[in-house]
């Protein structure tokens, strides 16, 4: 990974020089929620991101250590993008997010089920995702 300078101390700046922009934490949902997991699905998300933007995220997602690549066992020329165990704790930020997404935004009846689940036990909601994820990536 080539070494950024980082503008300060801080770590609310240190993460947003890894995920401040507005395509890498879309990534990381796709493969934490959606099971999407090759360049092909990444392009399929709703938001609509360009080959050479999703290209660039990947890498330097990969380059940060929280998505990993590895090759696609039915197809030679694909590969599988999946989250480290450093992108897996991301889950508890990303659920903060949603909640607070939540109060502010009108979301689908598919997040809204997620979220009043989380609410009902969010710890065990955390754990058992992250138990799952990481038995899924073999993190």
């Amino acid at each position: 990974m080539k070494e950024n300078k980082k503008r300060s101390d801080c770590p609310v700046s240190n993460t947003l020089e890894i995920l401040g922009d507005k395509w890498s934490l879309l990534i990381v949902r796709d493969l934490m929620y959606k099971k999407k997991c090759t360049y092909g699905d990444f392009l399929k998300s709703s938001e609509g991101i360009a080959t050479n933007i999703l290209a660039a995220k990947l890498v330097k997602l990969e380059d940060s250590k929280i998505i990993k690549k590895q090759a696609h066992p039915g197809n030679k020329s694909s590969v599988l993008y999946t989250l480290t165990e450093k992108g897996i704790e991301l889950l508890p930020t990303m659920i903060e997010m949603s909640l607070w997404a939540e109060k502010y935004f009108d979301l689908s009846a598919e997040w809204k089920s997620v979220l009043e689940t989380v609410k009902k036990d969010k710890t065990e909601f955390l754990q058992n995702l992250m138990d799952k994820l990481k038995a899924e990536t073999g993190s």
